[in-house]
């Protein structure tokens, strides 16, 4: 199984980036998915997730400016983020979620990419 993230970068503060997670070897219609990140000195925390039904969960800090999705058809999952500000500084990653479990239980995890938020 592999989930490599991509999509970060450098975004001025109020910019928007959208981050993909590509998946494969697994059958990705039947997992949740989440996106997580870790900033310098922190632990990691969960940002936002979709359900293999569709259902949408978010982390407060973001809601409102970041969005969910996902596309079956080609094992991706996304993270539109909005209104970005310094504070979602952080290296992100997805990972994918046994249908029934929680998003602090994941099944497998990927690699991250780095969104920094910076004037």
């Amino acid at each position: 199984v592999q989930l490599q993230a991509y999509g970060g970068g450098l975004v001025q503060p109020g910019g928007s980036l959208r981050l993909s997670c590509a998946a494969s070897g697994l059958r990705f219609e039947t997992y949740g998915m989440g996106w997580f990140r870790q900033a310098p000195g922190k632990e990691r925390e969960f940002v936002a997730g979709i359900r293999w039904s569709g259902g949408t969960h978010y982390a407060d800090s973001v809601k409102g400016r970041f969005t969910v999705s996902r596309d079956n058809a080609k094992n991706t999952v996304y993270l539109q983020m909005n209104s970005l500000k310094p504070e979602d500084t952080a290296v992100y990653c997805c990972a994918a979620h046994l249908r029934g479990s929680n998003w602090s239980s994941a099944k497998y995890w990927g690699q991250g990419t780095q969104v920094t938020v910076s004037s």
